[in-house]
């Protein structure tokens, strides 16, 4: 039995997703665990204690464990600050293992901080581990400039954590060519696995949706549904709604997705209210509905209840997010960035825009508002598309045949140092 140790420091399964560190790393992380587990790797997923109360091993799907890792206080912290804390991680990490007795065969470090946890095992006792890092430093600084949150530091860890692990996981193409072209030969080994989503989560139940959310059958209903930071564009899609109405003298009712989780209000998260003011100076408050972060199983039904779902960031990695609406036979408006690029097929499934560009996305949505035989025709081909190519049980298989190519490479497993106790040996420095 292959047992495998993800490594995802800020980004848990048990997050209420929709907040600023909430989102596509966390699904990511908690389907592609339940269907390794599946084929017979047993997951740890090792996270940051965020809550004094969090048990340290929580049993969490068949095959799959949480465990809670002492790092840094135990309180929730933007992932910009945990970067000083990382050494703590590795140290917690490898107390469990010496505590549990089990070795790992592999372990899969999720984002450059988990990366950096995984090259100190891999230095200490030998773990061999694939990165995904779901998004660059250079290319967010590139889109965010002075917002970026993390120091240039990270430019020079990325480059050294593609160098050292034994396979990087590019997300798609455009994530294969911002390595190449922003970090020069840094990659020595580097496959393209998409992002997934879950058939048992996410199918068209349009008949039901809008009755169950209390919505109008007759509305035009645009949905934006993910994390809400300033990098996805909302105020993007806010201003096309707006100019949906005036240059093209259509209503539309913006639902947006998203938010603080455990709050009542969406007003408490900064950047709602931040949006709420932009919809109500442009005159379409009425029309912007913000109902906050939701649980997955509510998701399906807002993806069925739209006529289009839209999202426009700045830049995306991958995207998770469109694939669970073409899922549900939804068109998808999207920017041409990232992963996007990857999975909206520009005419067939749904229409790609420039970013930052609301006048072009309001034509498209003016065009699928006036056409309902084009946008229905779209969200069939988008589920289809979706159920060929990319659901977490075939990204899984790609995933494990990956890792089997690694062990195969190192020609052996892991296995624990007969000195981890006291010495330099057992230290992560």
């Amino acid at each position: 039995m292959q047992k495998i140790a993800f490594i995802s420091e800020h980004a848990s399964p048990m997050a209420l997703l929709g907040g600023a560190d909430g989102g596509g790393q966390n699904v990511y992380v908690d389907h592609l665990a339940r269907q390794l587990a599946r084929l017979g790797y047993p997951v740890d997923i090792f996270t940051r204690r965020d809550h004094p109360l969090q048990p340290a091993v929580v049993e969490w799907r068949s095959g799959v464990r949480i465990v809670h890792v002492d790092a840094g206080p135990a309180r929730t912290l933007p992932k910009e600050q945990l970067l000083p804390y990382m050494a703590e991680f590795g140290h917690g990490m490898l107390r469990f293992m010496r505590a549990e007795g089990h070795p790992y065969a592999l372990a899969h470090a999720n984002f450059f901080m988990s990366g950096m946890v995984a090259q100190q095992l891999k230095r200490l006792i030998g773990l061999p581990y694939v990165i995904t890092f779901h998004a660059l430093g250079r290319v967010r600084r590139l889109s965010q400039g002075q917002a970026d949150g993390f120091s240039d530091t990270r430019f020079a860890i990325e480059e050294a954590l593609m160098r050292d692990a034994d396979c990087v996981i590019a997300e798609c193409e455009q994530d294969e060519c911002d390595m190449r072209d922003l970090y020069g030969d840094a990659c020595v080994r580097q496959e393209i696995i998409p992002c997934g989503f879950d058939p048992d989560e996410f199918w068209p139940v349009r008949d039901t949706a809008r009755v169950g959310l209390g919505l109008p059958r007759g509305e035009f209903i645009v949905l934006q549904l993910g994390r809400m930071v300033p990098r996805k564009g909302v105020d993007n899609v806010i201003r096309a709604v707006q100019m949906l109405a005036e240059g093209h003298r259509i209503r539309a009712r913006l639902l947006v997705v998203g938010g603080d989780a455990g709050h009542a209000d969406p007003l408490d998260n900064p950047e709602v209210r931040r949006l709420a003011g932009l919809a109500q100076q442009l005159g379409i408050g009425p029309q912007v509905e913000f109902v906050g972060a939701q649980p997955r199983h509510r998701l399906r039904d807002y993806y069925s209840a739209a006529d289009v779902f839209v999202t426009t960031p700045w830049y995306e990695p991958f995207g998770i997010t469109p694939l669970e609406a073409m899922a549900c036979a939804t068109p998808v408006v999207g920017s041409a960035v990232g992963g996007i690029r990857s999975t909206v097929v520009h005419g067939k499934t749904g229409f790609l825009v420039p970013p930052n560009d609301p006048a072009a996305l309001a034509a498209r949505l003016a065009e699928l508002q006036r056409d309902p035989k084009l946008a229905e025709r779209l969200g069939w081909t988008g589920l289809r598309r979706a159920h060929r190519h990319f659901t977490w049980s075939r990204v899984a298989l790609q995933v494990a045949a990956l890792y089997r190519s690694v062990l195969a490479q190192q020609q052996q497993r892991m296995v624990f140092p007969t000195r981890m106790a006291g010495d330099a040996t057992g230290v992560v420095q």
